[in-house]
């Protein structure tokens, strides 16, 4: 990909070099700054050329512009005129493939396993597969990633395995990274007793459901998701410093933060961009602006042109790319990342796509879009569609390995969902272990003591806390020493 496709966004520091900025505003007039000749001079310190002329200006780009969208293949997915498909054989290009169908073959699952009450919360892809898995494809299997909820792509990309990704919907004695222990949620007898509620600790009554899509694997370079919106990203800040300053990853790895237009809008993401710009550091940035945050259009989340118009104020290379067709993604990410290593510094990519599913189980999106325009996103910029039509028309795809595919996935994601639902929780005693480092505080040690004395004056004769007991490994013994 052409180097000029990147727009530079450093503060220049010769005469001769002028910035590029990035257009805003879909509403206001918009212009450019005009540049005077240095005629009087400049700033003591800086290269700013000083002018007599007042001219305020409000775009990143020339002529007042929008920002353009990088693009490789059309809506059908033939390659557009002048645009250089990234470098990939039959076997990169049909793995991309799979893993972006087994994205809405888990979503589908899941997502009505949820409406069964076996999990409590669920959040989908759907609609956002090219950008998920082109930008994996597009990092070393090494590089550290911090996401937000709609990554799991990326750790099937790097190997995730389809018991994993189930582990950690449901919570059991196999979900190594959080032991079913992220976002708990009150169980039904604990809702109908709030006394027992306020009285009791919360290790038995908010294990009974456990709340999906947090998920981490240190195996596979992933950082565990937490809800707080934004925190990620000035935390890959720190994480890309940190890689520049480890001699063995210098220069090798860098830091890659997922996170929406919406969560743009928070403080962290701009204290994340100017920790990583002042105190440069191999840190991707990748903003999915999937046009809503839950409920809140993009239209309501800013006036400027995007997340990508934000990029120059940082000196930060952006570029923008269509986040529905994947070999755009995959050809940026490249270059983003390879800019990222090359420099230490940070790199900002926008991917614009279109969120098609519910923001999560929480959600009903038609409450706040018309189902109309879900349907039409759905038939006319369908990034498995289209990337499924270039196979097509390399002759790497056929409409019997289209079926073979679909009736694999869904065989193997049904057969681990059965297998994880039949599968104990961790022991009740992981409640407190992994919480701090080094000698256990008393805080700890006080309410293990509290829950074990609760177990043994009632574990095994109130019904709910038996019935909750009997879902663990061990039951809880190795805690109430029975």
């Amino acid at each position: 990909m052409p180097a000029s496709s990147f727009y530079m966004i450093r503060t220049a520091r010769r005469a001769s070099q002028i910035p590029k900025f990035l257009s805003l505003s879909r509403t206001m007039t918009t212009t450019a700054p005009i540049i005077p000749q240095d005629r009087h001079g400049h700033l003591p310190s800086s290269q700013s050329p000083i002018t007599t002329k007042m001219h305020f200006f409000n775009s990143v780009m020339e002529s007042g512009k929008q920002i353009p969208t990088y693009r490789v293949l059309d809506g059908v997915g033939n390659p557009i005129d002048g645009a250089e498909v990234p470098e990939l054989d039959k076997a990169l290009a049909v793995r991309l493939y799979e893993i972006m169908v087994l994205l809405p073959t888990l979503d589908n699952i899941l997502y009505n396993v949820q409406r069964q009450g076996k999990i409590s919360f669920y959040m989908t892809t759907h609609g956002e597969e090219a950008t998920v898995v082109g930008s994996a494809a597009a990092l070393a299997p090494n590089d550290e990633v911090l996401g937000q909820y709609r990554e799991m792509g990326v750790l099937l990309w790097r190997g995730f395995t389809l018991n994993s990704v189930m582990a950690q919907c449901f919570g059991n004695e196999e979900d190594k990274a959080t032991k079913g222990r992220q976002m708990p949620v009150v169980s039904d007898f604990g809702k109908k007793n709030p006394t027992l509620r306020r009285s009791c600790p919360q290790s038995l009554l908010f294990q009974n459901e456990i709340i999906s899509q947090h998920f981490g694997s240190t195996e596979h370079h992933f950082h565990t998701i937490s809800s707080p919106l934004a925190t990620q990203i000035p935390q890959a800040a720190g994480v890309g410093y940190a890689l520049k300053r480890d001699p063995e990853r210098r220069g090798k790895n860098c830091a890659v933060v997922y996170f929406g237009e919406g969560a743009a809008s928070e403080g962290d993401f701009h204290a994340g961009m100017l920790l990583a710009s002042t105190i440069p550091s191999p840190t991707l940035f990748l903003a999915r602006n999937n046009g809503f945050a839950i409920s809140t259009p993009s239209t309501e989340q800013y006036h400027g042109d995007g997340i990508a118009a934000r990029g120059p104020g940082y000196g930060i290379d952006t570029i923008r790319v269509d986040g529905n067709d994947v070999l755009a993604v995959l050809g940026a990410v490249r270059e983003a990342r390879k800019r990222c290593i090359e420099s230490g510094r940070a790199v900002l990519v926008e991917a614009m796509t279109y969120r098609v599913g519910h923001h999560s189980t929480s959600d009903d999106s038609f409450a706040y879009r018309a189902r109309a325009e879900v349907e039409e996103r759905k038939k006319v910029d369908n990034p498995i569609v289209r990337f499924r039509g270039f196979l097509e028309s390399r002759g790497w795809w056929t409409t019997e390995e289209e079926e073979g595919l679909k009736t694999r996935l869904k065989t193997d994601a049904l057969h681990a969902f059965k297998r994880a639902d039949g599968l104990k929780r961790h022991e009740l005693k992981e409640l407190f272990s992994d919480v701090y480092g080094g000698p256990e505080p008393w805080n700890i040690s006080e309410q293990r003591n509290e829950l074990s004395e609760l177990l043994r004056k009632y574990g095994q004769v109130w019904e709910p806390w038996r019935k909750e007991l009997d879902k663990f490994k061990g039951k809880g013994e190795e805690l109430s020493g029975k």
